[in-house]
């Protein structure tokens, strides 16, 4: 089989013909000549109309996909058409971008695998540099935006990730519609003016027919989305309700263990922090012995944890009671 026969069954454009493979073993690369098919005419790049052709240009270089470990390089002299509505323009190659050196089909396949990767470890992966990756996945984010459609939104997810070094902080919004899921927009920084771009980018029409938000706990979004999407349920994300009960539950512990301390009680709450936060399916045989002696105390932070505890179990469908959630109920009889 021809090396040739590859890009053609891959990447086939009616119109060029891929005539020619070398290998350059010191180089690690494979070199293939692409031509103009007889009688093609080429396309205007400003207008998109065939026209005839002016002159031909020195050769490219178009990186395309590695095979075997060897870096493809297709090798093609672009056109100029004499087009009547735009003048002198360079031909339009369906698999070419303007100027970049990557094929549409390597920054296709750049992105799916910066996508599980570091852009840094796609780049050495693949024996490239960290630029052309990124160039890769800007210009797929940015036809992804240009393909996208808001017909509707009846479900959205708000949260935030850190970047960097510092309290540096990215806003996203998701759509978690029924059978669709998706980033909608990524906002820099943590703030109300930063988040009420996004409202101000679907437009009210679309905020108002929202239902549902899914949301973390920060005052400030809140009071965005009662105000764009006044008919919307908000849904609190259940990390941030857990995260903000631990908390009160881990400030509670430490008070009434420096006023035991104070009065001269036992210390039966200390290097109890983790024992009293975790998760009754994470309780080990002998911390099970520990937290049954502790509930036998009528303590605030014992009746804060059983609180939690019982709602969680309650609650929830997929968080079965544990052993200690046993030992809770064996101890308030």
């Amino acid at each position: 089989m021809l090396i040739t026969r590859l890009p053609n069954a891959c990447h086939h454009h009616p119109g060029f013909v891929y005539q020619g493979a070398r290998l350059l073993e010191a180089e690690n690369t494979i070199e293939v000549d692409v031509r103009p098919r007889r009688g093609s005419r080429p396309i205007c790049s400003a207008c998109g109309k065939r026209g005839s052709g002016y002159d031909t240009q020195p050769v490219r270089r178009f990186e395309f996909i590695p095979v075997w470990g060897f870096a493809v390089v297709l090798l093609y002299a672009m056109r100029r058409v004499d087009c009547r509505s735009c003048d002198v323009k360079v031909e339009q190659v369906p698999g070419g971008i303007d100027k970049h050196t990557l094929c549409k089909a390597y920054m296709v396949f750049l992105a799916q695998w910066a996508r599980r990767l570091s852009w840094r470890e796609t780049a050495m992966a693949f024996r490239t540099s960290w630029e052309k990756v990124f160039h890769a996945v800007e210009w797929v984010v940015e036809w992804g935006l240009a393909q996208r459609e808001l017909v509707s939104l009846r479900a959205i997810g708000v949260d935030e990730i850190q970047y960097g070094r510092g309290r540096q902080y990215l806003s996203l919004v998701y759509q978690i519609d029924a059978g669709i899921t998706r980033l909608l927009w990524v906002g820099k920084e943590r703030t109300t003016a930063s988040f009420q771009c996004f409202f101000d980018l679907i437009g009210k029409p679309l905020a108002e027919g929202i239902a549902f938000v899914c949301s973390g706990m920060w005052k400030p979004y809140l009071k965005l989305i009662e105000q764009n999407c006044p008919n919307a349920l908000n849904i609190l994300d259940r990390f941030h309700v857990v995260a903000s009960v631990n908390k009160a539950i881990d400030e509670v512990r430490a008070n009434e263990a420096r006023r035991m301390q104070q009065e001269g009680y036992e210390p039966v709450l200390k290097k109890t922090r983790w024992l009293v936060l975790k998760r009754s399916e994470h309780v080990t045989g002998q911390q099970r012995g520990r937290l049954r002696e502790l509930l036998k105390y009528n303590l605030k932070t014992v009746r804060a944890c059983c609180s939690r505890r019982t709602s969680r179990s309650s609650g929830s469908t997929c968080h079965p009671p544990g052993p200690a959630d046993s030992s809770m109920r064996g101890a308030r009889r």
